[in-house]
């Protein structure tokens, strides 16, 4: 009953448009905050194969995805090193340079037409001073981004190519179907050859 009440003086466009709003809500922001919080951002698409975030670009912004799919990659030799992947109702950023405004040594690419809802560098810093229950959800979103990337990259290390695609398998079995081969191939850091055998004998 709290929370009718509550939601009653808020703009309706927040509450059905902007999917922040039940997020925020989840996570224990109060409702009276939300709508603050949620003005901050804005609403983008990035389409298949283009990029959140590229090497030697200064990163500007925090994002919420609603749609899609991407990876985290680095280019060595002119090979692509995947380190991260990550998808629908999580945090986007290309952390370090990001927070501390330098040049990315990594690419943020795209792997399906994507969605976002993102925030600028300057007015996350505004937010994080001026609204308290922003400042606690945001050091708690911080952390799970954090323990995700170095779960991501611990599997990248201990699990085969064969168990990294089975566990793809199990949890985002959609989105196998719509990531090209070379990508899924750098996901698994395999060739795409190798991906044909995994395939065929899975």
């Amino acid at each position: 009953m709290v929370y009718l009440v509550t939601v009653q003086f808020l703009n309706l466009n927040t509450i059905f448009l902007n999917p922040l709003f039940s997020y925020f809500l989840a996570s224990g922001v109060p409702a009276s905050d939300i709508e603050t919080i949620t003005n901050a951002f804005s609403f983008t698409k990035i389409t298949k194969g283009n990029f959140f975030a590229e090497e030697g670009k200064t990163s500007k912004y925090l994002a919420f995805i609603t749609k899609g799919f991407f990876q985290y990659y680095y280019l060595k030799d002119g090979k692509e090193l995947t380190t991260y992947v990550t998808g629908e109702n999580t945090f986007l950023a290309s952390v370090a340079s990001f927070y501390r405004q330098q040049p990315c040594k990594e690419y943020v690419r795209a792997l399906i037409d994507s969605e976002l809802w993102q925030i600028h560098y300057t007015d996350l810093a505004k937010l994080k001073v001026e609204n308290e229950a922003f400042k606690s959800f945001y050091i708690n979103a911080v952390e799970q981004v954090m323990v995700g990337i170095d779960e991501s990259r611990s599997n990248l290390l201990i699990m085969t190519a064969e168990e990294r695609y089975e566990r793809l398998l199990k949890e985002e079995p959609g989105l196998l179907q719509q990531i090209p081969l070379q990508y899924l191939a750098s996901i698994l850091g395999v060739t795409p050859r190798h991906l044909s055998r995994i395939r065929n004998n899975i």
